[in-house]
């Protein structure tokens, strides 16, 4: 039995296909409300249950002249004016245990990076916070590894916990998906995400940024799907090749737009409804 997350209106382990999608990095507030009013415009059009991702600083960049947002205090502005604006709930991740209390005051699903999710204080903290946590499984962890991460959380009094694969590290800078591990998870009683975007990522595959292959996105979303996942995270760009972050792994917002539905019928055939 998976527990429900309730995350405004929308609810992780309900029975619906949610969909976690944003831009990598906030590229400022004109490009991040441009695209979210796109993003909330296709939601309510085809009745997607939607939770905008954007982060405010990408920590964990490869090349210290690497982009990496515009930091938290304009970040979380950012996400507040798209959370009233659009009425999205709103997601993004946290490095350190300081961080949690004031992005806490804004958004509604704390991510914990696939880099830190072994982190005990960043887990406690976040946990602590009431929110909705989200957890990446790290490139360098089993599944069965993530039962240690929950107990963390769960330590704080906060069962309000998803935990997303994003692939495993095969040799160097690339990563493969093995999709037993949505099911493992699942095993633990909470809500699994796929993160399709990150998961055809090559870290550091390029040097001083990492590489990636967006193409095969769709079709591991797909594969995803059919094994039964809860929601499926990927960010989105109107133009990838121009992101900031992850140009080659990012889907674009039409392909997005072409895909879900796809999505949504497999999951619905998996799921009987």
């Amino acid at each position: 039995m998976i527990r429900k997350v309730k995350i405004g209106k929308v609810t992780v382990g309900g029975g619906r296909l949610v969909l976690i999608a944003g831009p990598c990095v906030i590229e400022g507030r004109k490009a991040c409300l441009d695209l979210a009013a796109r993003l909330s415009d296709f939601a309510r059009c085809h009745k997607v249950d939607l939770i905008f991702k954007a982060s405010y600083d990408k920590a964990n960049r490869s090349s210290i002249k690497s982009p990496r947002g515009p930091g938290m205090v304009e970040g979380l502005k950012i996400l507040s004016e798209v959370k009233k604006k659009y009425g999205l709930p709103v997601l993004t991740d946290v490095h350190g245990v300081e961080q949690v209390a004031p992005v806490a005051q804004v958004v509604d699903v704390i991510q914990i990076p696939a880099f830190l999710c072994r982190q005990t204080d960043l887990l406690v903290e976040a946990g602590r916070s009431g929110k909705a946590v989200n957890v990446k499984k790290g490139q360098f962890m089993a599944p069965w590894d993530m039962k240690n991460v929950i107990d963390k959380i769960k330590s704080a009094g906060n069962d309000r916990i998803m935990i997303t694969e994003r692939g495993v590290t095969f040799g160097y800078n690339n990563l493969v998906s093995d999709m037993r591990s949505l099911l493992v998870m699942r095993e633990y009683g909470y809500p699994v995400v796929y993160d399709a975007t990150h998961s055809v990522q090559s870290p550091g595959g390029r040097g001083k940024r990492s590489g990636g292959d967006g193409k095969w996105a769709p079709y591991l979303a797909r594969a995803a799907a059919a094994v039964g996942c809860n929601a499926v995270f990927m960010e989105t760009h109107v133009n990838p090749a121009k992101a900031l972050s992850d140009p080659d792994n990012a889907i674009s917002l039409l392909d997005l737009k072409k895909l879900w539905p796809v999505l949504k019928k497999i999951h619905g055939a998996v799921s009987g409804k």
